[in-house]
């Protein structure tokens, strides 16, 4: 055996420091159930008996209400598409409406001014009737999830184009027939989607969705 000669460096009768050995792994974290109580926020995610996470509620079925309502909803954005493409078989007619009003103002308007209020109405005319197809679709999505807001929303909407309507009345002596068939249409299906919507039966659909939601 060799022997090793004592460190001066080191008191007399002490012994030296074990040589550090290899560094053993991090332990593994603790399972989320070793936790105690409280160390999640509480809420995040629901609960039932001994802690188990909650399955999500189904959705609940729309009654015929609802459902009859989604569907009048989608005939309205299919009648704005329509009228969007009714609207580009009338363009002749529309520009003589654009200068005719020009020069009862002005008799004197050049005609590059007609011609740029003529593009400005066929782009309003497109881009009105695409956007009310998009806002009956968005409208038949949401309330067809039972979202209480979209009903609000879908009310304001219905107003907004029985204004339409009226103004379109207003104005029949010079408005196109079938524009104005789709119009009156329109009308009417807005205020039928607004009875349904606020049916009982669809007020009930829309308390309960809502209520599935609050929990998670």
């Amino acid at each position: 055996m060799t022997h090793t000669p004592p460190d001066p460096s080191q008191p007399s009768g002490s012994t030296p420091p074990p040589y550090p050995g290899p560094t053993s792994p991090p332990p593994p974290p603790p399972h989320p159930g070793a936790y105690p109580t409280g160390a999640y926020p509480t809420g995040a995610y629901p609960t039932g008996p001994g802690g188990a996470p909650m399955q999500r509620p189904p959705a609940p079925e729309q009654p015929p209400s609802m459902a009859l309502a989604v569907k009048l909803m989608l005939i309205g954005a299919a009648l704005s598409v329509i009228s969007v493409v009714y609207s580009f078989t009338t363009l002749d007619g529309l520009k003589d409406q654009v200068t005719d009003q020009l020069r009862e103002n002005d008799p004197y308007v050049s005609q590059s001014v007609i011609d740029a209020a003529y593009g400005v109405a066929v782009g309003l005319a497109v881009v009105f009737g695409l956007l009310g197809a998009f806002l009956w679709v968005w409208m038949a999505w949401k309330n067809g999830q039972g979202r209480s807001w979209a009903r609000v929303v879908a009310t304001v909407f219905a107003a907004l184009n029985l204004l339409g309507l009226l103004f379109t009345a207003a104005s029949s002596s010079t408005a196109e027939p079938l524009s104005l068939v789709l119009s009156v249409l329109s009308g009417i299906l807005g205020v039928v989607v607004l009875v349904l919507l606020w049916r009982r039966e669809s007020s009930e659909f829309f308390t309960a969705a809502e209520a599935s939601r609050r929990l998670y």
